[in-house]
């Protein structure tokens, strides 16, 4: 039985040994770490002396604690943990067991990994739950990347209100230090937090020549003056996510002037419908969390003909099949639609999917939205659509989006 040291074989265990004495004294010796080599040997594996990109490409699916264990294992492994490839894409995971316990517990290992790594850091996120906890382990964590240069920066919320509970200045002079710092943003997804116009200012002034994507869902204390500022300076922006409640007439029509034609997508979160669209308006995206009706529906059809992805939470039991229809129709770009808690016919359904083509990429309808009818079943409707679709599809049980 061979045991792994300093990256390097021992075979110092005696010959005379039963495999299974040799395998309980190793486990005794080394713990966790013996279990993986008894593994590994199982399997004809000499862990110690993987290839180095494959052990970069194994510890970037580690989170932070797990690759601290990892680095222990051997030498080669402690090199791999400490080389900058593996901290250009990191997430750190803040949800509330693990925020405890990385920052009552283990404060300093933090610390030194941002004094150490921090200036390969490129591409990151946050992930962070209702505890108020988890978002200021994350605010804390961003006050100290003063030598970072990220160019995607995510801050996500698996439940409300997180950042919200956070002092809205101590999340601002977070923020601040990566948007001063940084100056290469290119991505950056701020939902459900309070950033505000002062420092979208700041974003602007220092990554006005990169910023191509900006997210910023349910932000309360930003204005359609904040959002202007963002589209007049940011010329390279491609892509823009807001809420519908921060939308005015001034500002959807700034943003479908010539001034912005470089802005390809402007996603819009409906919370609340309002009796605003029109052809100019680049709408591409569009969500629907909470309740809408039949009416509202059927004028996206008509006036949103650049939608390329819908979603419909919510409806009712007054059956969509027209609205449906109408939307294959004149939506010629849509891509990906998902359907929950409403009604369609399935003779509409795989109609709607005959209109549409090969190009829905995403198709997600909850099983319980389809309605029999007397061409198609629930158990024949998933053939008839997979053939029109090109490949194997069938109704979801769980919403994916």
């Amino acid at each position: 039985m061979k045991r792994i040291k300093g990256g390097e074989e021992d075979s110092k265990s005696s010959t005379s040994e039963s495999p299974t004495e040799a395998c309980k004294k190793v486990r005794k010796q080394t713990g966790e770490e013996s279990e993986a080599a008894e593994v590994g040997e199982s399997l004809g594996i000499d862990w110690a002396r993987l290839p180095q990109e494959l052990l970069l490409h194994l510890f970037q699916y580690l989170p932070l604690l797990d690759r601290a264990y990892a680095s222990q294992v051997c030498r080669r492994w402690n090199q791999a943990f400490h080389m900058p490839e593996l901290w250009r894409c990191f997430e750190f995971e803040l949800n509330q067991p693990a925020s405890s316990y990385l920052k009552a517990t283990h404060p300093d290992l933090i610390k030194q990994i941002i004094k150490r790594h921090s200036n390969h850091l490129q591409y990151v996120s946050f992930k962070v739950d209702s505890s108020t906890e988890s978002a200021e382990a994350a605010c804390d964590i961003l006050s100290q990347l003063v030598n970072c240069s990220l160019k995607t920066l995510g801050l996500i919320s698996t439940a409300r209100p997180s950042f919200m509970e956070v002092p809205k200045s101590h999340f601002i002079s977070a923020l601040t230090v990566v948007f001063v710092n940084s100056k290469s943003l290119s991505s950056l997804k701020i939902d459900d937090t309070p950033v505000d116009d002062p420092s979208l200012k700041v974003l602007v002034a220092n990554n006005s020549d990169t910023l191509k994507l900006l997210k910023m869902s349910s932000c309360p204390h930003v204005s359609p003056a904040g959002i202007l500022c963002v589209a007049d300076q940011c010329h390279g922006l491609r892509e823009l996510a807001l809420n519908y409640h921060l939308l005015s007439d001034d500002l959807l029509l700034a943003l479908s002037s010539e001034k912005h034609v470089h802005l390809e997508h402007l996603r819009i979160d409906v919370d609340e419908f309002g009796p605003f669209f029109n052809e100019e308006i680049p709408v591409t995206h569009l969500y629907f969390g909470l309740s809408v009706s039949k009416e509202v529906l059927g004028r996206v059809g008509l006036h949103c003909p650049r939608l390329v992805e819908l979603v419909v939470c919510a409806n009712g039991l007054r059956p969509l099949d027209e609205e449906l229809i109408r939307i294959a129709k004149h939506c010629t770009q849509l891509s990906a639609i998902g359907l929950g808690e409403c009604e369609v016919s399935c003779s509409a359904f795989v109609e709607f999917v005959k209109m549409c083509g090969r190009r829905l990429s995403q198709l997600s309808i909850m099983e319980e939205v389809l309605i029999p009818d007397h061409k198609y079943s629930l158990d024949e409707i998933h053939w008839e659509v997979s053939k029109h679709l090109g490949r194997v599809w069938f109704p979801d049980t769980m919403p994916i989006w």
